[in-house]
């Protein structure tokens, strides 16, 4: 293949205490031998997790964490993950995201900065206001995603219905105001009802 250079990801890794965060185990290596003022650490970070981003040249690049791969249990399961993150990408959910935290940002930030608020009180408003925008259509995208991934699973020769009881071994968000994903058995449903036709 092609390389494309170094691709980082920021994440949080401590509270505001300089605790590990939940999902973040740290550990020390150690000093190198005949090198004392060097340390090695670890970090692993046990969140099941997969996601959907754009390289630096606009193609789209799907991560899976290696927890979310040990989680899954049969071909199908890994299958209807990758076609759900490939359907983020076809159905243009991240620019989507993307143009609403901009929104957000914009709103609220002049908002405050109209009623004469500091510097830092509108930045804080503004990365509010991002943060809601960029959750405005999140369950929708995901029960979009959940769709036509079990269209691409299916189409690839796989189960999605068996695919999508990898959702059944997540924790329920529930149906929370402005949160980021849709209860479990309604995604479930979702996939069952696209299956039916086929």
């Amino acid at each position: 293949g092609t390389g494309h250079g170094v691709h980082a990801f920021l994440v949080p890794i401590r509270d505001e205490d300089g605790a590990a965060l939940p999902g973040v185990t740290i550990s020390d290596c150690g000093v190198k031998a005949g090198l004392n003022g060097v340390d090695n650490g670890r970090l692993v970070f046990d969140n099941v997790n997969a996601f959907q981003t754009l390289r630096k040249n606009g193609r789209p690049l799907i991560v899976f964490t290696q927890a979310l791969i040990d989680t899954t249990q049969n071909d199908d399961e890994l299958a209807f993950v990758l076609g759900h993150e490939m359907a983020h990408h076809l159905e243009g959910h991240l620019h989507r995201q993307y143009q609403s935290a901009r929104a957000g940002a914009i709103l609220l930030g002049g908002i405050t900065a109209i009623t004469g608020a500091s510097a830092n009180t509108v930045e804080s408003a503004q990365r509010i206001g991002a943060g809601i925008g960029a959750r405005t259509y999140s369950k929708e995208s995901e029960l979009e995603a959940d769709r036509l991934g079990a269209l691409v699973a299916i189409r690839a020769g796989y189960n999605a219905v068996r695919g999508a009881a990898f959702f059944a071994r997540l924790p329920d968000p529930g149906d929370q105001f402005l949160g980021s994903h849709p209860p479990n058995e309604a995604r479930i449903e979702m996939v069952r009802r696209v299956s039916l036709g086929y």
